[in-house]
């Protein structure tokens, strides 16, 4: 495979107006719809492909309201550049897992402080080593 760091890549530019917009945020949604397929294949996602679509509707859903017209054009700029990153495998696989991780695990959570999160996995290690013996 042939790395071509120009393949997928556009000129940054501002919307003109708000159909402007409109127009370039259907086009990534677009593009990432169409791409679901190719990027389950390339990272050998244990998860259907409806799924990578339905995480892709998600992340664009959790911006819809935005209302201003350069926050919607930065938004723009950073969806074309994980597109962009994704399609050239340019991230590895836990870097495409971690718009997943609240799916796969429900029951994944972050600690309340770092001495709590410290002592769990202290006494995981521990209990893990007392197995062993």
């Amino acid at each position: 495979m042939v790395i071509n760091p120009t393949y997928l890549a556009t000129r940054t530019r501002s919307s003109v107006n708000w159909a402007d917009a409109k127009l370039r945020v259907i086009r990534s949604y677009r593009d990432w719809l169409r791409s679901a397929p190719e990027i389950q294949q390339m990272y050998s996602l244990n998860m259907p492909v409806s799924a990578v679509r339905t995480k892709v509707r998600q992340e664009f859903e959790r911006h819809r309201y935005v209302s201003q017209m350069p926050v919607v054009d930065m938004l723009i700029f950073k969806s074309h550049t994980e597109f962009q990153e994704t399609l050239n495998y340019w991230k590895q696989l836990p870097h495409v897992l971690k718009y997943f991780r609240a799916d796969e695990n429900p029951n994944a959570r972050l600690p309340k402080n770092f001495m709590s999160g410290f002592l769990e996995v202290r006494k995981t290690l521990l209990d893990g080593m007392r197995l062993s013996f």
